[in-house]
């Protein structure tokens, strides 16, 4: 059994910051690559940020040069910050990992975080 458990959702103001955090657990023998995506209301989910075990990262153009990715391999952790945050950042933010088992490699999500922008 594995799981992914976020934290640092919230509610902040336009142009204030964020971190989100999403941490794996269970019955893990390797994790690929790990991302975050959000769906707004109304609206399909979609990629934020992702990025490789080996560190490589891609982000949605609507988040360059504000949101970073990381991840911490020893703790199985994955890493938003969001920085000079926008109304249209609102959204709930999922976190996702492609996970090996000594199983299988499965693709897990986490239960989601809800980040408002509002004044």
């Amino acid at each position: 059994q594995v799981q992914l458990a976020e934290s640092g959702g919230g509610l902040v103001q336009p142009g204030g910051s964020l971190r989100l955090s999403c941490a794996a657990s269970g019955s893990i023998f390797s994790i690929n690559a790990m991302g975050w995506y959000r769906q707004a209301p109304g609206k399909q989910r979609e990629l934020v940020a992702a990025i490789t075990s080996g560190g490589s990262t891609n982000y949605a153009d609507s988040v360059k040069g504000r949101f970073t990715i990381s991840r911490d391999n020893a703790k199985n952790t994955v890493y938003l910050q969001m920085n000079s945050l926008k109304p249209e950042d609102t959204a709930v933010y999922y976190c996702n990992a492609d996970i090996s088992t000594v199983v299988a490699a499965y693709d897990y999500w986490g239960q989601g975080t809800q980040v408002t922008v509002s004044s």
